[in-house]
């Protein structure tokens, strides 16, 4: 049945946007230009996570034995992470951008895997910063054992606490985020309670984990003697860049906490901090190739025919009459 035209004008002044997930409130639209300017951003973000990651994922296949790599479940998980993330993620809220929202179940399903991404990548880079303090002896036994059991418990979590907002139906498309996200209206309780049990478990334990052994390793209390040329030598890095790609989407929670109107950050903050932790899934890439055996092998692997392994020897010799 057709709704009468003053309804469509409610519907209209409220921000109700039909065909999304769940009704938006009016907020400032994008103008043409920072609608193009975020798809650019965007797009470039997308492109060098895919194609930065799958670069990493093929040395560490076919280049192995090129370099020393004793930590390797955390970097495959983190590899893993990072690409899932700009192959579905990033992907999508570029297209959100361009379309204007995320319908469901589409919507839902962006707000938990972004979660469990999240969870997953500081989850393996707190692993990979503890396996370093360790030392050798942790890439093997019951301490290999427990690592990836941490690895695979911090995707399980992501993943665990991804799905309650999508069980009580708290996902709708924020413009400000470019993609489906957390809204609460209702109770101040429900908010803070899911927030710091989410942050506590899945974000606070890892990230302490994190600063404290990246700490220890910059300040040289651990045996590095065997250790030199490892490519966890890159992990301090690894911890110092997510802190800073996802310290805008870490204040804009805590914003959050403190408002118990339930008024969300405000919308160029939350536009940073999706901007920011994308950066993050491209530039970890980068970060590896700061590492000398690593790069080496990876541009062996895009240039194979050039990657000489040693000078031509001379084997056999034969006269020439003149």
């Amino acid at each position: 049945m057709a709704r009468p035209p003053c309804f469509q004008l409610v519907l209209q002044c409220v921000g109700v946007s039909e065909g999304l997930n769940a009704t938006v409130p009016a907020e400032r639209a994008w103008t043409r230009a920072e609608r193009w300017l975020l798809v650019t951003v965007l797009g470039l973000e997308m492109l060098l996570g895919i194609a930065g990651n799958s670069l990493v994922l093929l040395v560490k296949l076919l280049r192995r034995g090129q370099f020393c790599c004793r930590y390797w479940l955390p970097f495959l998980s983190l590899t893993l992470s990072d690409l899932g993330c700009s192959l579905l993620i990033v992907s999508g809220s570029m297209l959100a951008v361009v379309t204007g929202g995320q319908r469901s179940p589409w919507c839902e399903a962006v707000s938990l895997l972004k979660f469990a991404f999240v969870t997953s990548s500081i989850g393996s880079v707190a692993v990979l910063t503890v396996q370093r303090l360790i030392g050798p002896s942790s890439a093997r036994g019951f301490l290999f054992v427990a690592m990836a059991t941490v690895c695979l418990a911090s995707w399980v979590t992501g993943v665990i606490f991804g799905s309650v907002p999508v069980v009580y139906t708290w996902i709708r498309y924020d413009p400000a985020e470019m993609l489906c996200a957390v809204f609460w209206e209702s109770s101040y309780s429900d908010m803070l309670v899911y927030i710091l049990c989410a942050f506590g478990v899945c974000i606070f334990l890892p990230f302490l984990l994190m600063l404290g052994c990246s700490l220890l390793s910059v300040t040289g209390c651990h045996d590095d003697r065997l250790e030199e040329t490892d490519l966890s030598e890159v992990s301090p890095l690894l911890a110092s860049v997510y802190v800073a790609c996802y310290t805008p989407f870490f204040v804009s929670e805590l914003i959050l906490l403190g408002r118990p109107d339930l008024s969300p950050a405000p919308d160029w903050l939350r536009t940073l901090s999706s901007v920011m932790s994308y950066l993050d899934c491209g530039l970890n890439p980068l970060i590896y190739c700061c590492h000398q055996d690593f790069r080496q092998a990876g541009l062996a692997l895009l240039w194979t025919r050039r990657a000489v392994l040693s000078e031509p020897v001379l084997t056999a010799a034969c006269k020439v009459e003149p």
